[in-house]
This record gives C-alpha cells, sequence and structure tokens, in this order.
C-alpha cells in the first residue's frame, strides 16, 4: 500500500461511515505530531514559526495542498504559529483523506 503522502483524497458521501477509532490510531502512527481530540472526532497538530512571513508561508502552503485535494482543514493562525485541524463533515468524523492531508503537510517539513 502507497504511503499516506502518496495517496490522493476520494469522495466521500453523508452517510458514509467514519473510521473506528482502531483504524484512525493505526493511521495516527504514520504521522508526525498529530493527535486525535478527545471524541476521536478530528485530528489536530500545531506548527510553530519564526515569524509572521513564514507562517502565512506555511498557509499558503496548506491552502494548495487543501484544494488540490479538495478537502479543507480549520486553520487557526497566529503570528508565529498555525493549528491545523482536519475532519470530514461528510461522515461526521474522522476519514482517511484527513490522514492523506496530513501526511502532505508533515511532508512540508
Amino acid at each position: 500500500m502507497a504511503a499516506l503522502k502518496e495517496r490522493s483524497c476520494k469522495v466521500y458521501e453523508k452517510g458514509d461511515p467514519s473510521l473506528p477509532v482502531e483504524q484512525a490510531n493505526e493511521l495516527l502512527k504514520q504521522l508526525h505530531d498529530w493527535s486525535l481530540n478527545q471524541e476521536n472526532q478530528t485530528i489536530g497538530r500545531s506548527f510553530q514559526f519564526k515569524n509572521y512571513y513564514q507562517t502565512i508561508a506555511f498557509v499558503n502552503a496548506v491552502a494548495w495542498i487543501a484544494n488540490h485535494q479538495d478537502h479543507h482543514p480549520d486553520l487557526e493562525v497566529s503570528y508565529n504559529r498555525c493549528v491545523v485541524h482536519f475532519t470530514t463533515h461528510s461522515v461526521g468524523g474522522l476519514s482517511e483523506n484527513d490522514f492523506i492531508c496530513a501526511a502532505k503537510i508533515d511532508a512540508l517539513f
């Protein structure tokens, strides 16, 4: 099976099942410093930068990935930090898409 960062997101329809927590935990092991929230509905990671310019450059790179994969995270942006959260709204929780995009963002570093 191809590495997560080599895969592409697929379309999930409303009502498709979300990932079981066990599978989410297995996929999480392939990522760097991402964590599941307490409800096992989202994954997130905080990224630190030296300055605002680097932060915004990162945000733009994440936006490019998100648009290319048609899977968009929630971002919290400040001067030298960006927190990225992924969930798949159509399934009401996590899907493989969340982990694919997280792996692509990990590859930026």
